[in-house]
């Protein structure tokens, strides 16, 4: 199944690169993330508690990333194991674009796979959940670099010194 969706994030395309690889914003934005552990620049353990229909279980997994080529695009690349209820493995390709030089197009493509207990529950749900999980990942990302709503209002010297931040972390 082919998941596809599309933001526009109010950062420039090197602050939203940077905030793509930060194991801590990562964490926040990733849908029942418990632990997100970064084992290199590349490889990253995860432990993710989920419930997809009437099954609820904790994942622990790898997550790659995969084809980079910084700031413009890379593979997101996870598997996890959910004991009884079984395993999921999912790919996705992110693409940034630079709108202007303080706004992102982020676009991005996704595939995901359920085995076991999980796939009884038949691919309409398998389906649905993937996406509602992929928007929700990617629109709290979004989320996280445009700011709240006060944030909105923000002159723009404080919204420069708020990307300037992320720009340090890298």
């Amino acid at each position: 199944m082919d998941i596809t969706g599309e933001y526009t994030i109010s950062a420039p395309r090197d602050v939203v690169w940077h905030a793509l690889n930060d194991p801590e914003v990562l964490k926040r934005t990733i849908p029942g993330c418990k632990e997100l552990e970064q084992r290199s620049p590349t490889d990253l353990a995860a432990k993710v508690t989920l419930k997809i229909g009437p099954i609820s279980a904790t994942f622990n997994g790898n997550v790659t990333l995969e084809n980079l080529d910084p700031p413009a695009s890379y593979d997101i690349v996870g598997q996890g194991q959910g004991g009884a209820a079984g395993f999921a493995k999912g790919r996705a390709r992110v693409e940034l674009t630079e709108v202007d030089a303080d706004t992102t197009k982020l676009v991005y493509t996704a595939k995901a796979e359920v085995g076991g207990k999980l796939a009884t529950l038949g691919g309409r749900l398998i389906q649905a959940t993937s996406k509602k999980l992929a928007d929700q990942f990617f629109g709290d990302f979004a989320k996280e670099l445009n700011g709240d709503a006060d944030d909105a209002t923000a002159a723009p010297e404080e919204k420069k010194s708020r990307w300037t931040k992320w720009l340090r972390r890298g």
